[in-house]
């Protein structure tokens, strides 16, 4: 679109790819798409296919209307995450060219990591199943999403309840152990927050899944590691990705046990240019918090979303096809 542009300057908003994680993840998430587009298809039986024994079930639950609750474990959602937003993604580089940046939320970030070529897609895959036993492993619990600040839950933090994430300055995830994790929910709702369990369960980005991630470390021995092909934007970090920092295992091995702080990445990101950002996976979570940001709000810059905010099979083929011909018109 012609107005796709960025302010004072006159040209095109450069693209930039925002990747939700854990907690995104619905029944039959982009499953209209499967036999109905050839790059997002192909990209999703590689992913089967790379999940071994374990890949049927998975295709299946995911094709399921009503899934058993085993959909939102980690040995269920993560991989389809990760190909389900790679799938994506990858249609939209097939038919528009390579992005300009990228931005990936928990587990999202190793999509973003995939798609910018720091690993293979295969390995990537790889990867993730097979730490998936030591995560499922760990004590069962979860993670609670919370209308409020920092400093507003700083009681409740430091114990057996971690910050997991901090998406906005008044958008957190909390996580932690089943029974901390309910006490945490009664206190903030009788402070009059507004707070909901997110579908997961174990209690990512915090201690609590700390040696789980070491555990599975090892197998990143042999794995090419390259500096990004795109600018890569940590949500870890807050920060672009380094080449030095990208191509050390020890920072993909930590993830699942730290803080996101997608914030302070989505800041750094639009105060580096604005930016047409378009997000690749299920849902548009990623694309309600953008929309609150300063500068999406004044117009400076731009989001979309690839997939609807509602469910159905037309209207996710629609989410594509409007995503692809807003991102083709404006270059």
């Amino acid at each position: 679109m012609t107005g796709d542009r960025s302010a004072g300057a006159g040209r095109p908003l450069p693209i930039a790819l925002l990747i939700p994680g854990q907690g995104a993840q619905h029944p039959r998430m982009a499953a209209s798409l499967y036999g109905a587009v050839p790059s997002f298809t192909r990209t999703m039986d590689e992913a089967f296919e790379l999940m071994g024994p374990r890949g049927p079930h998975v295709r299946a639950q995911w094709l399921a209307e009503r899934p058993p609750p085993e959909f939102d474990d980690v040995t269920v959602a993560q991989p389809l995450l990760y190909a389900v937003g790679y799938a994506l993604g990858r249609t939209l580089v097939d038919r528009c060219g390579r992005p300009d940046a990228l931005l990936g939320h928990s587990a999202g970030e190793m999509v973003a990591g995939a798609l910018a070529e720091v690993f293979d897609f295969a390995d990537g895959m790889r990867l993730m199943m097979e730490r998936l036993p030591e995560l499922a492993a760990t004590e069962p619990g979860g993670m609670l999403a919370v209308a409020a600040s920092v400093r507003d839950v700083e009681p409740l933090l430091g114990g057996d309840v971690h910050l997991a994430a901090v998406n906005a300055p008044r958008q957190l995830l909390l996580a932690g152990a089943e029974a901390p994790l309910r006490r945490a929910m009664s206190r903030l709702r009788a402070d009059g927050r507004t707070v909901r369990r997110v579908p997961a369960r174990q209690a990512f980005h915090s201690p609590l899944v700390e040696a789980a991630s070491a555990q599975a470390g090892d197998r990143w021995t042999g794995v090419t590691l390259r500096p990004p092909a795109v600018r890569l934007y940590s949500a870890y970090d807050a920060a672009p990705l380094t080449a030095e920092r990208a191509c050390d295992p020890s920072f993909w091995i930590g993830q699942p046990a730290r803080t996101v702080r997608f914030a302070g990445a989505l800041d750094r990101l639009l105060d580096d240019g604005d930016h047409l950002l378009v997000e690749t996976g299920p849902g548009q979570s990623l694309t309600m918090l953008a929309r609150r940001h300063p500068r999406v709000a004044a117009g400076r810059s731009q989001v979309i979303a690839m997939s609807p905010d509602r469910r159905g099979d037309g209207a996710e083929r629609d989410a594509v096809r409007s995503a692809t011909e807003r991102v083709l018109t404006r270059r």
